[in-house]
């Protein structure tokens, strides 16, 4: 993608919504589980009715549990080559240490085992001690995409942050997401951000319901515009 084209990332729980996100003109889906959790890796049977469902790239959550920290590196590893034989080709992660900084041995250790795939470091940055910090420790680890609200409590709170990280911005791309709403999106465009990541948003009624298409196409004429 290049920097101007803009970039949709749509959180799907099943087929049908990466069905709906791809009918919306997304670019891109974050396939994960348990949104009370903020997103854990999906079943197998979810996988490869995602993977069969959508021409998007999926790009599947390695999360465990509700913390960010990387309690079982050894059963991450293994999920992470059992989703690979699924036939997941992208995959998000990031951990954090107890001090509430970046853990680059264990992110590094899941890396190695994912084969050259591409991913993104998720909204731990955003749950770490110093959010810039953390961003610019990511940035060393190989992902091609930073998910980050630039503030724990969401865009709304962080986003003085998110137009200073993208005022300077070099690879990775950084992504927009967590309570992102539509109306902060002319606002971090004009800042330099280019990629948006949505989940309640392109949900109406909220987590009850599917993704709708027509949400998604509302999204996506904000971010393609």
């Amino acid at each position: 993608m290049s920097r101007d084209q803009g970039l949709l990332e749509v959180i799907a729980l099943d087929a049908r919504d990466a069905e709906q996100a791809q009918l919306g003109g997304a670019d891109r889906v974050e396939l994960v589980t348990d949104m009370a959790l903020d997103g854990l890796t999906p079943s197998d049977a979810v996988v490869r009715e995602v993977l069969a469902a959508t021409d998007l790239p999926v790009r599947v959550m390695l999360r465990e549990s509700g913390s960010f920290l990387a309690a079982n590196l050894d059963a991450l590893r293994a999920r992470a080559n059992e989703l690979l034989a699924l036939g997941a080709k992208e995959f998000v992660l990031g951990f954090l240490t107890e001090e509430g900084r970046v853990d680059e041995l264990a992110t590094r250790a899941l890396v190695r085992d994912l084969q050259g795939a591409s991913w993104t470091f998720h909204r731990a940055v955003d749950n770490a001690r110093d959010v810039r910090g953390a961003y610019a420790r990511a940035a060393r680890l190989g992902c091609d995409t930073i998910l980050t609200a630039g503030h724990a409590d969401g865009v709304t709170e962080g986003a003085r942050v998110l137009e200073q990280l993208a005022s300077h911005e070099e690879p990775p791309m950084l992504m927009a997401g967590g309570g992102l709403r539509a109306d902060h999106v002319a606002r971090l465009r004009e800042a330099g951000v280019r990629a948006f990541h949505v989940g309640s948003g392109v949900r109406p009624l909220g987590w009850v319901e599917p993704v709708d298409a027509d949400a998604v196409r509302r999204w996506s004429e904000l971010v393609h515009g």
